[in-house]
């Protein structure tokens, strides 16, 4: 039975996301590390906090815009980069980058991308960010940097919790490849999936277009494979930062923060924000939940430094609760691309116009008219995550 099209929240999108996209790159999507302990637990521990109900209070003008690394945003709200978007739905990264720029919120892509850094600055106008793998080819990854400087991407994500790569089962029970390996199993997966079929054959753009023909010896999709199982640098520490943000020269965003003395280190090495982040549960399975982790951090990395969180976020109330706890934005992966493997661009805005709609209504119901006024005292019960690692 074909899924109702009326979207009214993300798991809609998720229901419809799970009847368009093949199952290899759903799974991709919604799945976790080992037991997926920390991916539920992101969206469960979000339940837990208890919003304070006010009323009698003049609510009739509102605003949910804030600002992020000193720009102006329609909502504290910015869309994650995410590996393997385009196989998610067709070029998928570029309809992700133009529903997000007017919008008004900002857009990262992902190294790991389908569509490349060149694709997305050929088809928006608004700066955009690019996140970044660190890989033992410093030279390709220097080169990476200087194709995002001359994009004109407005700030570099640099990701810190990929040094080794999480056990994802579904991905290795689906034998995750991009594209697709025409196996029996995959196949017939395909034949029920018309729509997102009809979009890849008109597209030219089916493997990660930042690496090949880029990456030295990375020609085809048989190369490119060899080429990341070996790339990913465990080596990587603070110290390389320096280099990087030499080479960058910008702003620059460090993600996969869930320790106090990792936050004091972002400070330290002139970070300009960091992401407070388990990769959707999809590395260290037994994290933290960030929004548990949350608190902690905001409290050791101080005034000197935005505080971000992603992981969970799957509405504007989950939004609103982030602010509540001292995130200054908040990013959003599964629930873009659910949207989009749903609808594609169209659904990726319908996705922000909920978020938005969701945060403006709760505030209200708290009581509050302005996102930037937002505190600890909107909640019931703030105090459940002050001790690291409570949930």
């Amino acid at each position: 039975m074909f899924p109702n099209t009326t979207i009214t929240c993300i798991e809609d999108f998720r229901r419809l996301a799970q009847w368009r996209v093949p199952r290899m790159f759903y799974d991709y999507a919604d799945s976790g590390s080992w037991t997926e302990g920390t991916y539920r637990s992101n969206e469960s521990d979000f339940q837990r906090l208890k919003l304070r109900q006010k009323v009698a209070v003049n609510i009739a003008q509102r605003s949910i815009r804030t600002r992020m690394l000193g720009a102006d945003v329609a909502m504290p709200v910015a869309i994650a980069p995410t590996g393997l978007t385009g196989m998610q739905h067709a070029d998928g990264e570029i309809l992700g980058a133009r529903a997000a720029e007017k919008f008004g919120i900002p857009f990262t892509l992902s190294t790991m991308s389908i569509c490349s850094i060149e694709d997305i600055a050929a088809h928006t106008r608004q700066p955009f960010w690019f996140q970044l793998y660190v890989m033992r080819d410093r030279d390709f990854i220097g080169r990476l940097i200087d194709r995002a400087k001359a994009a004109g991407c407005s700030a570099l994500v640099l990701t810190l919790d990929l040094q080794v790569l999480g056990q994802r089962h579904k991905d290795i029970k689906n034998g995750l490849s991009t594209p697709p390996k025409p196996t029996l199993a995959n196949i017939l997966n395909l034949m029920t999936k018309p729509r997102w079929c009809l979009g890849m054959l008109g597209t030219q753009r089916r493997t990660f277009g930042n690496i090949v023909g880029h990456a030295k010896g990375v020609t085809d999709l048989s190369s490119l494979s060899s080429w990341t199982a070996e790339q990913f640098d465990p080596g990587l520490n603070w110290n390389d930062l320096e280099w990087i943000k030499e080479r960058w020269g910008g702003k620059l965003v460090l993600k996969g923060i869930l320790d106090a003395e990792d936050a004091r280190h972002a400070v330290d090495v002139g970070a300009d924000a960091l992401i407070v982040s388990n990769h959707g549960g999809r590395q260290l399975d037994g994290a933290p939940s960030s929004i548990s982790a949350l608190p902690h951090i905001v409290e050791a990395a101080g005034k000197d430094i935005e505080v971000w969180m992603d992981g969970g976020v799957r509405s504007g109330q989950d939004v609103l609760k982030a602010v509540a706890l001292g995130a200054k934005g908040t990013m959003i992966g599964r629930s873009f691309l659910y949207s989009l493997g749903a609808m594609g661009e169209a659904g990726v805005t319908r996705c922000l116009e909920i978020i938005a709609n969701e945060l403006d209504i709760t505030m209200a119901f708290c009581g509050r008219t302005d996102i930037n006024d937002v505190d600890r005292s909107i909640l019931l019960n703030p105090q459940i995550f002050d001790k690291p690692g409570q949930a």
